[in-house]
Order: C-alpha cells, then structure tokens, then sequence
C-alpha cells in the first residue's frame, strides 16, 4: 500500500477545495491541479461583483438542501458532513473570517474576492499540491490495472491512480465529454439562474427601477416565486426573476425562451383589499393627478407605465377616477402580463442545470458508481442552486467529501514506474496569474 497520486481536473472552487482537503487528509498524497485556462479560480474572483459571496446562512442540512432546484435530495447527507457551518469555520481557520448580510450571503470581512483566492491558493501551496495552469486534458484512457491515462493538450501524459473531474458546468453537451468518455451519461444541460428579455421600447426610462415584493408567474405552468424584482435596461431581472429562471429552467428552455409572464403588483393583497387602498387614495388625493399620486409601495415611473399600459390619461384627476376606470387599474395591478422575448445573462456567471446523472455517483463519498476511482465535484454534477451562495456551498461540500476521499491510499504499481510531477511536466510553463 503506498500512497495514491490524484489528478483534479478543473481548478476552480470545487477543484480547489478537494486538493486541499486530499492534501490535510493525507500529506504524503501527490496531488495534481490541472486548469486549462491561463488563471485559477476566474468564477470566485468575479462571484458577488468581485466581492465573493461564500455561502449563506441556512445551517439546517434539509432547509439548505431546498434552495437547490437540481440536486438537493442527494445533497441532504452531504450537508450533514459539510455545510455552511463547516464553510465558515474552515475560513476562519484559514485566515478568513467572514460576514453574514441582512439576506443571509455570507462575504469575506474584506469585501474582496481576491481575498478568497489568495486563501485558497496560498492554502494548496502550502500543503503542496502541484498547480499547473493551461493544462487542458484532451483525453482519459483507463489502464488495465485500475489507473488513469491523461492526454494533456501540451502531448504530456499523467498517470494517476485517483482521478477527480472539477470542470464546472456543462455549457454545451460536449462540455462533458471527459465524463461520457469513461462511461457516464449527462442530463442535458440548460441555462439557469437568468433574466428576462423584454422587448418594450419604454424599458430604457424605468432601468434601475425596483419593488420589493412582487409575484411572478407563467401561465399554464406552476412556476411561481415571490419576491424582489428589479427592471434592468433590457428586461427583469432581480430575485424573484432568478429563482423563477431557476427552478423553470428546463420549462423555459422547451418554451424557446419565449413566454407570457404575469405579475401581481401587491401579492399580499386580495383585488378588494385593491379596491379599497384605490378608493382611499382616490379621497386622499383628489385634486391630484393620478400620474403625481402613485399608489405606494410603486415607484412614479413605473406606476406612471402601468397607468399607460391601462389607457388612463396621466392627467386625469383622481376625484374623475370612475369605477370602470378602477377596475380596468385593478386588473392591471394584479394581473400584469408582459411578454418574455429571450433571456440575458452573465457570460462570466454563467450557471447550468443538467450534468452528470445523480444516480451515477456515490454521494456519500462522490465516487462514480460505473467507474471506480473516477470522482466528481462541483457544478459538472446536474446539481444547480439558487442565487446567494448556494452553488459555491455545492462546490466546497461536494469537494471536501471528494477530497477526503481520495485520501484513503490505494494499490498501485511502484512508485518509480510513475514519472515525478518535475519529469512528467519538463518544458510546461506551470505559472499563470495568481
């Protein structure tokens, strides 16, 4: 028994934090970080506007596990192992303490990303985890005793005893090919976590315009989220908007993108309540016009839109306001319906459903059950969470049970019929920006 040599693919957070974790768990380990692009860790450095939001703080594992539309039964006994608890002393612990928001989103006392990553790097470093940047791995031959060929783009090879596949979400089919060439199916993936396109020419003068409670839906179907929305210069977006792009994600992709979408202004209120917060204002406010004298909590520029789209002249007066007219403003607050004409999204961001099938790994260690010694971590799985922090709790739970898992030594041929890490890279320039 001696002990293994690993190669993770993929050098984000997911990448990362199995490394180290391989690394504590057993020091004598030969670990390989393998990134194909010229920096480690690009979606930590630009997550939460360059500020890094870590996780949230819901520490109940089956509580956390509902915030995740793909994925969260399977994650309900990792959590019990690692959870945002567990994130938050190992920052700690690192030289990281971080910060709960009014919201739940936990960030790095610092504000900075960068602070994340220097953490994460320096840590691998340290507990000597061999980085190598532009090491893209073409192709994954396993050997008849049990170990991994890879075929690096560069026309080296590694041999590794346990392999880990870190390489973030599928954003095309063949994204996943590395999976599907040791025997894994994917569950298609889709966009998710994005906002609506609209195609109103009025949307320029309400961009930043924002209520904080609002329910959206899409008729015909049982997507329903209630929340925050924000208008943008091109659309919504805002809370409630993601959480409906996320759990409808598979939906919306079959609708092409293209869908009524219905809101209900005052969710909390019945179209009576309506009825008499207008009759109300009406008394209050009837020498002004309606377009002066919003109905709080609507901001005037948007109040003044939905005044339009019901066809009531912004100078009418509210002691004019006929019940006919009251009527046609109560339908149009309750029932807004705008239609959705595509989506808009962060390239950089950019978050998928689908992946590789669930079934097919051993979650209590994120061991493929089709192919032994082949791990997985991270959002390549067809696990996928709503904003706020949950996709990166995803990638360090999924990376940590990964990471001490491999750490348990195996079998392996002699260790001088493994080339060292010095000989196996000769000639391959490791540095990148840290």
């Amino acid at each position: 028994m001696s002990d293994p040599n690993i190669a993770i693919v993929g050098g984000g957070p997911a990448g990362f934090f199995a490394a180290i974790a391989c690394a504590e768990a057993s020091p004598r380990a030969r670990i390989t970080v393998l990134e194909k692009g010229p920096r480690f860790l690009d979606k930590v450095r630009i997550s939460g506007g360059g500020r890094c939001n870590v996780t949230h703080a819901c520490f109940d594992p089956r509580t956390l596990a509902d915030h995740y539309p793909r994925g969260g039964s399977a994650l309900i006994g990792p959590f019990h192992q690692f959870n945002p608890n567990h994130t938050l002393g190992w920052f700690a612990k690192h030289g990281v303490p971080l910060k709960t928001e009014s919201d739940g989103r936990l960030f790095p006392v610092t504000d900075t990303s960068a602070t994340i990553v220097r953490c994460l790097i320096e840590t691998a470093t340290h507990a000597g985890v061999n980085l190598r940047l532009q090491s893209a791995i073409e192709n994954i031959t396993r050997q008849s005793h049990g170990a991994f060929l890879l075929q690096l783009s560069n026309n080296r090879t590694l041999e590794c005893d346990r392999l880990l596949l870190a390489t973030g979400g599928c954003r095309s089919g063949s994204a996943g090919h590395l999976a599907t060439s040791l025997g894994h199916t994917l569950k298609p993936p889709v966009p998710s976590l994005f906002a609506f396109r609209l195609g109103f020419s009025w949307l320029q003068d309400l961009a930043g315009v924002s209520v904080p409670r609002v329910a959206v839906s899409v008729p015909n179907t049982d997507l329903c989220e209630c929340g925050p929305i924000l208008l943008t210069h091109s659309g919504i977006s805002g809370p409630a908007i993601l959480r409906l792009s996320a759990w409808g994600a598979p939906i919306l992709n079959e609708l092409g993108y293209r869908f009524p979408l219905r809101l209900n202004w005052f969710p909390d209120l019945t179209e009576a309540d309506i009825a008499r917060h207008l009759d109300t204002h009406r008394q209050q406010n009837g020498a002004r016009q309606l377009a002066t004298a919003p109905l709080p909590p609507l901001p005037s520029r948007l109040w003044r839109q939905l005044l339009t789209d019901t066809g009531l002249p912004l100078d009418l007066r509210w002691a004019q306001f006929t019940r006919a007219s009251r009527q046609n403003l109560l339908t149009q607050l309750h029932h807004t319906q705008w239609n959705v004409e595509g989506r808009s999204l962060n390239q950089d961001e950019f978050v998928t459903c689908g992946g590789v099938n669930l079934n097919e790994v051993n979650f209590k260690t994120m061991e493929s059950r089709i192919c032994p010694r082949l791990f997985f971590a991270g959002e390549l799985l067809d696990i996928d969470g709503l904003t706020g922090g949950f996709n990166f709790q995803a990638a360090w739970t999924t990376g940590w049970i990964a990471g001490r898992s491999m750490a348990i030594s195996v079998s392996r041929s002699p260790a001088s019929n493994h080339p060292s890490h010095e000989d196996l890279f000769q000639g391959v320039d490791p540095s990148g920006t840290v």
